[in-house]
């Protein structure tokens, strides 16, 4: 009698270097992989899942009904290699019976940091500083190109979850003297630590020197960041965004820089992902875009895809995923 074939776990990219070896060691599976570093069409995607018992993907892998129906009855679980999962269709997932992996807290503190990384450059100019340096110009002035500093200024926070303490703990010592905070949670346990106060979106942006965008992607955050939003933008103020590029509406934030209503904008997410050259937004001098570096550390990429690996071996050899997301799955 011919032993049962092993779970197939198709992985939709090349993995950081540890976890690459890791998956290339398994014994228990049959891993199908794709080893580019560039995104596969989801063409490409529909002709190679059939048959597979999971699917380790990434936020650029869109995963709809069309997929779940090519992958066939077998299919047990969709691991994630990120905390958002705007990507995935959880409501296909829960009628074809598929378990959703993903990897939050591993990416916390490497979004945080990129978090106030962003909020620096967008302080101190750095944008023009580095223009200038490129081409051998000095940017010292008495009165020109001038930055601002945080101190004694209002730290807003849209979203205090993991990422949005770690940035706030990060910002404090900066010299922000009141930390203000927004979102679906009134009474944040996470709040105390930061002696933040809760407010409303538009209190924030009106009190808010640094307003920095660390919430999930939902159905009721796409476009927070509109028209009606920068109207109540506090003068001189600077928006931060690591979260997701469709929480702003960038048109209505192009129309803000060019208004004047905000100092800077300083973005690690848009839409698309990357933005094509020569897009207003790459070409705005008020404008600082990073081509999404949140979780870009060795240690960080290696930790998410390592849980994404668990998640899917998990799920396939019928135990408990270590990260799943609820979506009502008996």
């Amino acid at each position: 009698m011919s032993a049962p074939a092993k779970p197939i776990i198709l992985v939709t990219r090349k993995l950081p270097a540890q976890a690459q070896a890791r998956l290339s060691a398994l014994t228990s599976v049959t891993v199908r992989q794709h080893l580019s570093t560039a995104p596969i069409s989801h063409s490409a995607l529909l002709s190679d899942i059939r048959g597979s018992s999971a699917l380790i993907c990434l936020l650029s892998d869109k995963v709809d009904s069309e997929l779940l129906e090519a992958a066939g009855p077998q299919l047990r679980a969709v691991s994630t290699v990120s905390v958002g999962y705007d990507h995935v269709d959880t409501q296909a997932l829960k009628q074809h019976n598929v378990r959703l992996g993903y990897t939050p807290d591993v990416l916390t503190d490497a979004t945080a940091d990129t978090t106030v990384l962003l909020a620096l450059m967008a302080s101190r100019l750095a944008k023009a500083a580095l223009a200038k340096a490129a081409k051998g110009e000095s940017a010292f002035t008495l009165s020109e190109g001038l930055g601002s500093q945080f101190t004694g200024k209002t730290l807003g926070i849209v979203g205090l979850g993991r990422i949005g303490c770690a940035t706030g703990r990060r910002l404090l010592p900066f010299g922000f003297t009141r930390v203000l905070y927004t979102g679906s949670q009134p009474h944040s346990a996470r709040a105390g630590a930061l002696n933040a106060e809760f407010v409303g979106f538009h209190e924030l942006l009106q009190l808010a020197d640094l307003v920095c965008v660390c919430c999930p992607l939902t159905d009721r955050t796409r476009g927070m960041f509109g028209r009606e939003a920068f109207q109540h933008a506090k003068p001189g103020s600077i928006l931060v965004n690591t979260a997701r590029g469709a929480v702003i509406d960038q048109e209505a934030l192009l129309e803000a820089l060019d208004a004047g209503a905000l100092a800077h904008a300083a973005l690690d997410v848009t839409v698309p992902e990357p933005l094509p050259a020569g897009h207003p937004l790459l070409c705005h001098p008020k404008c600082t875009v990073l081509p999404h570096i949140g979780s870009a550390t060795e240690e960080t990429r290696n930790a998410m895809a390592n849980l994404a690996i668990d998640n899917a071996l998990a799920a396939v050899l019928g135990q408990p995923m270590p990260a799943e997301v609820c979506i009502g799955i008996e």
